[in-house]
C-alpha cells in the first residue's frame, strides 16, 4: 500500500505540471461564472423592476428569480464541463493508477442499478439512480470494481413529494472465491443502540431481511445487525477474525457501513455526504491538500481487500 511520502513526490514529479494548467483554467472559468452570474442577476433585477413599476402580482417576480435560478446552473454546468473532464482524466486516473497500475478507470461509469439490487443490502428499488468515477481490476489475486452511487427513491407530486436518498457513497464488490448457497447481510445496527432489548426484537420480527443471525461477538453486534437464510453458513462466513476485520474497518472509516455475502461475491456500501472525486471550483488545485483526500478516499476502496483479508484463498470455488 502506498505511503503518504510516496503520494508526496508523485504529487511534486507527476501531477504538478498538469495541476498548473488545470488552475489557469479553474481560474478562467471561475471569472465566467461571476460574469455570467452578473449579467443574469442584473436582468432578472431589471425585469423584476419593471414587473413590479407595473404593478405585476409578486408571483411573475418570483417566477422570473425562478428562471433566472435555473438557466444560471444550467450555464454554469455547460462552463465547467470540460474543466471537469478534464481533472478526472488528468489527476483521478493517475492517482488511481499509482495505487495499482492494475486498476482502470472511466469517469463516466458506474456499477448498473440490476447489480446493486442484487447485492440484496437495500430492498427499497430507486427510481433515480445515477453514478460515476468507476475503477475495476485486480489488487492480487482478488478481482474489484466500486464507484461512487447515488439512489433515491421518488414518489407523489407537489406537496405530497418525497424524496428518500436509499444510498450516496462508495459501492464496492470483490469476488470472495466461495459460491454462497445462501445470503448473508450485514447492516449497521441503529434498532438495538436505540431501544436495547426492545431493538433485538424488532429486529427479529424484521421478516423481509430473513433469519436474525446471533454471534458470539459483543463488540461486532455493537456495531451490526445481521440478516441471512442459513444461520450455520452466516456463522460460517462471518468467522471471529473476519468479524474483528469489519469491526476495525467500521472503526477506520467512522461511516456506515453495509456489507453482504451473495453468491461468489462481497458487497460494500459506505456512506458518504460529499462528492468523492469532483474538483472544488473555488478553491485553488494546486494545494496538496484535496490530492491525499482523493488519494485516501480511493485508498479506502481499495484497502478493503487487505481489510477482509480477501487475498488470503481460505475456501476454493465449486
Amino acid at each position: 500500500m502506498k505511503t503518504i511520502d510516496q503520494l508526496q513526490e508523485f504529487y511534486s514529479n507527476e501531477l504538478l505540471p498538469d495541476l498548473r494548467l488545470l488552475e489557469q483554467q479553474r481560474k478562467s472559468v471561475v471569472s465566467r461564472i461571476m460574469l455570467l452570474a452578473a449579467v443574469i442577476l442584473g436582468a432578472v433585477l431589471i425585469f423584476s423592476f419593471i414587473l413590479i413599476s407595473r404593478s405585476a402580482s409578486g408571483f411573475f417576480v418570483f417566477y422570473a428569480l425562478a428562471i433566472g435560478a435555473v438557466i444560471f446552473v444550467l450555464l454554469c454546468r455547460l462552463l465547467t464541463k470540460d474543466y471537469v473532464s478534464g481533472f478526472k482524466a488528468k489527476v483521478i486516473r493517475k492517482i488511481v493508477q499509482f495505487i495499482d497500475e492494475h486498476l482502470s478507470y472511466e469517469p463516466r461509469g458506474y456499477i448498473p442499478k440490476s447489480t446493486f439490487m442484487m447485492s440484496k443490502i437495500f430492498k427499497q428499488k430507486p427510481n433515480r439512480y445515477k453514478g460515476d468515477d468507476y475503477v475495476s481490476g485486480k489488487i492480487g489475486a482478488t478481482e474489484i470494481e466500486f464507484c461512487e452511487l447515488d439512489a433515491v427513491h421518488e414518489s407523489g407530486s407537489g406537496k405530497n413529494r418525497s424524496r428518500v436518498t436509499i444510498f450516496k457513497g462508495m459501492f464496492f464488490i470483490a469476488d470472495f472465491n466461495k459460491d454462497f448457497t445462501s445470503e448473508t447481510v450485514v447492516l449497521p445496527d441503529t434498532a438495538e443502540k436505540l431501544f436495547g432489548r426492545l431493538g433485538q426484537k424488532l429486529q427479529s420480527l424484521n421478516v423481509f431481511r430473513g433469519q436474525l443471525i446471533k454471534l458470539e461477538d459483543p463488540e461486532f453486534e455493537r456495531f451490526f445487525v445481521v440478516y441471512g437464510d442459513d444461520q450455520v453458513q452466516a456463522r460460517y462466513i462471518l468467522s471471529t477474525s473476519l468479524m474483528e476485520r469489519i469491526v476495525e474497518f467500521k472503526k477506520k472509516t467512522d461511516r456506515k457501513v453495509y456489507i453482504s455475502f451473495v453468491g461468489s461475491k462481497v458487497y460494500v456500501a459506505v456512506s458518504f455526504r460529499k462528492d468523492l472525486f469532483e474538483p472544488k471550483l473555488f478553491r485553488t488545485v494546486l494545494s496538496f491538500e484535496p490530492v491525499k483526500e482523493y488519494f485516501e478516499d480511493l485508498q479506502l476502496a481499495t484497502g478493503i481487500v487487505d481489510d477482509l483479508n480477501l487475498n488470503t484463498r481460505i475456501w476454493s470455488k465449486g
